[in-house]
């Protein structure tokens, strides 16, 4: 399997979005690893379950209610939110100032445990993130999913691109570009995909120096409907 270059991608892009200036400037730089462990176990609580509703509903509409999750939810520190009973969930689950989806709320519970858990063998959540080989972002992805509740597709990867976290995203019009040059075939979230589409971007970063976040950015800006006017 042959890769494009990524200059090629780069230049790409910035053709589309009107110079390399404007395509800087849209670019997301991810934080360092030790930024990353400065964040709070129940910051990143938040997110994932952030992340957890938004999918299937407007993200705007999610945003907008947020502070009252934070406040129905001790701001999603970890040892209330453990201590609480089933029917306390429940009633949790029922609160007309949040969203009442039963199964994302619930949600919360279980993704407060993976964190607790992770915690107690790394001393922190974000500890085990900032410590995670960036070569094998994917196995993040699947620790997430195997571990969480309601993380698996992109729900986690887009939880750790808005902590900061060195991540690609396996968006729509990222997938179509690897599937255009044969790098993914068959299910998005398959082992297979996952594991080809990561050794592409370590590729792409050996190759540039830049960040995973970057390389993804750029192509999605490179090919799709990404484009100004």
């Amino acid at each position: 399997m042959a890769l494009e270059k990524f200059d090629d991608i780069y230049h790409r892009a910035a053709q589309r979005k009107g110079g390399e200036q404007q395509l800087e400037s849209l670019l997301s730089r991810p934080l360092s690893a030790e930024q990353l462990r400065q964040i709070g176990d129940h910051r990143w609580l938040s997110a994932l379950s952030m992340k957890v509703f938004q999918s299937g509903i407007s993200w705007k509409v999610v945003r907008n209610k947020w502070p009252n999750f934070e406040q129905a939810f001790f701001g999603f520190k970890i040892e209330p939110l453990l201590m609480l009973s089933d029917e306390q969930w429940d009633n949790k689950a029922a609160d007309p100032s949040i969203i009442r989806h039963h199964a994302k709320v619930r949600s919360i519970q279980a993704n407060a445990q993976m964190i607790h858990e992770a915690a107690l063998e790394h001393g922190t959540f974000a500890n085990m993130v900032a410590d995670w080989p960036s070569e094998d972002i994917t196995g993040l992805w699947s620790y997430l999913k195997k571990h969480g509740n309601r993380l698996g597709g992109n729900t986690g990867p887009y939880s750790l691109r808005q902590m900061g976290v060195d991540t690609f995203i396996l968006s729509g019009d990222v997938e179509s570009y690897l599937r255009n040059f044969k790098i993914i075939e068959g299910g998005r979230d398959t082992k297979r995909s996952l594991q080809a589409a990561n050794l592409a971007f370590c590729h792409w970063q050996q190759e540039s120096g830049r960040s995973l976040t970057e390389i993804s950015q750029t192509i999605a800006y490179s090919t799709g409907d990404n484009r100004i006017s």
